[in-house]
């Protein structure tokens, strides 16, 4: 993969969620964004009628099924979107000579490591979510012109079609006057979708292709998170730490899922990720935490 790749032709699927609608804005009239219900990953008529259709030159797949707890209670349907999907994608691409940037997860590790993960480290997912984002790895790996990044604890400006965050829930748990339960004893690297669109930008650019790992700097357990949100958002609430193991769910998680970015910081011409901290002042500030859309 080489700069050319992201001249012109971009073909953005997932574009009205939180990332995908930050990539879309980034790249501007080289960008088309295709979504629910034009194009359905479960449906390989509709994958095939849109990448035909667009002709792209490179696909950023940033749509997935993302309920972690719900993927234990539908594994079919997890399934069926973030493998058989990225499976369609692959052949769609093969056929338009596209190249593929692939969107994964901290979830393929265990967190059983008490040091950041290296793309070289061998994954092992706990969840149905992460066994499924790490077979999408391994497809989407057999294209020949590919780009896999995994990242982490996404924050940013909401898209049309995306969920709450992490960030929106706190702020609304707030308002409650309740103190606030939070996880203290798992950690993780948030990760704001703003600069990692950059971030993703300046890997295409510098001809990239493999597995790279692309966070924000720093670690951060939920709790230290939710507690710097109130802090920079001016709220006061309470919140209090709990530990996994009081705080059970449908999927089991990684307690320690930091992602080392040594291999991306050693890339020509990277954007440098700032501190998660710094990202998440940029996104409270006033006018940061905007729609997507309001900046297109």
């Amino acid at each position: 993969m080489t700069a050319p790749w992201i001249s012109d032709r971009i073909l953005v699927t997932g574009s009205g969620g939180r990332l995908g609608s930050e990539i879309r804005r980034l790249f501007g009239a080289r960008a088309t964004a295709a979504d629910l219900p034009e194009l359905d990953l479960t449906d390989r008529e509709s994958v095939r009628r849109v990448v035909s259709r667009c002709r792209p030159r490179l696909v950023i797949n940033t749509a997935a099924y993302t309920h972690v707890d719900r993927a234990e209670s539908e594994p079919d349907l997890c399934w069926e979107v973030n493998l058989r999907g990225v499976e369609r994608l692959v052949e769609a691409c093969r056929q338009a000579g596209a190249a593929l940037v692939q969107i994964s997860t901290d979830y393929v590790f265990d967190g059983r490591k008490r040091s950041a993960y290296l793309e070289s480290d061998e994954p092992n997912p706990l969840s149905t979510y992460g066994r499924s984002k790490l077979e999408a790895e391994r497809v989407a790996a057999e294209l020949s012109n590919h780009l896999i990044v995994r990242t982490a604890g996404l924050f940013g400006p909401a898209g049309p079609a995306s969920r709450g965050s992490f960030v929106e829930t706190i702020l609304r748990l707030a308002e409650g006057g309740k103190p606030i339960r939070v996880v203290s004893d798992r950690f993780a690297s948030p990760t704001y979708t703003c600069d990692l669109a950059r971030a993703i930008e300046s890997l295409l650019r510098a001809g990239a292709t493999g597995t790279y790992h692309v966070v924000n700097a720093g670690a951060a357990t939920w709790h230290e998170m939710a507690v710097e949100i109130l802090r920079l958002a001016g709220r006061q609430a309470v919140v209090a730490p709990v530990l996994c193991g009081d705080y059970p769910s449908a999927a089991a998680r990684p307690r320690f899922s930091v992602l080392a970015t040594r291999k991306y910081d050693q890339t020509p011409g990277r954007f440098p990720m700032p501190d998660w901290r710094t990202a998440l002042a940029a996104y409270l500030a006033p006018g940061g935490r905007v729609q997507a859309d309001d900046h297109v």
